[in-house]
């Protein structure tokens, strides 16, 4: 009884039409024009750029590019990024960390800093210490 209530036409005929109207949806998802009135409107993805990082140190410097040497494991390379800003306060020797994309087929540095510079916990050459209170005890 149980399958025969479930066969019958009117069921059938529900998912029948929940299974066209699932098709057409992936159709219409799947098309990469779509014809307005204006004339056709092509769909467009965003594709946001991978942002990496290196840690090295800075083998040659200048306004518009720097080299750092980065060694991983037993190998050492120079690596050369086109810089999006000037790199303040950066000289040849110093330890730097580069937050990098590809741009235009070239690594490209948003952002250079030396490390330890963000976190420095001494402010204006005086640290910051939370004092206890004094024991109340007599």
């Amino acid at each position: 009884m149980i399958g025969r209530s479930l066969l019958n036409k009117k069921n059938l005929f529900c998912l029948t039409c929940v299974i066209c109207l699932m098709a057409a949806s992936t159709y219409d998802a799947d098309q990469t024009a779509t014809e307005t009135k204006q004339g056709i409107v092509l769909k467009t993805i965003n594709v946001n750029a991978a942002k990496m990082n290196a840690w090295g140190q800075v083998v040659e410097t200048s306004e518009t590019a720097i080299k750092i040497e980065r060694i991983s494991k037993e190998n050492a390379e120079i690596m050369k990024f086109a810089l999006d800003n000037p790199a303040k306060d950066i000289v040849v020797n110093d330890s730097v960390r580069i937050d990098c994309s590809v741009k235009d087929g070239k690594l490209t540095a948003s952002r250079v800093t030396k490390p330890g510079t963000m976190n420095n916990p001494v402010k204006n050459g005086t640290k910051h210490i939370k004092e206890e209170p004094a024991s109340t005890a007599k």
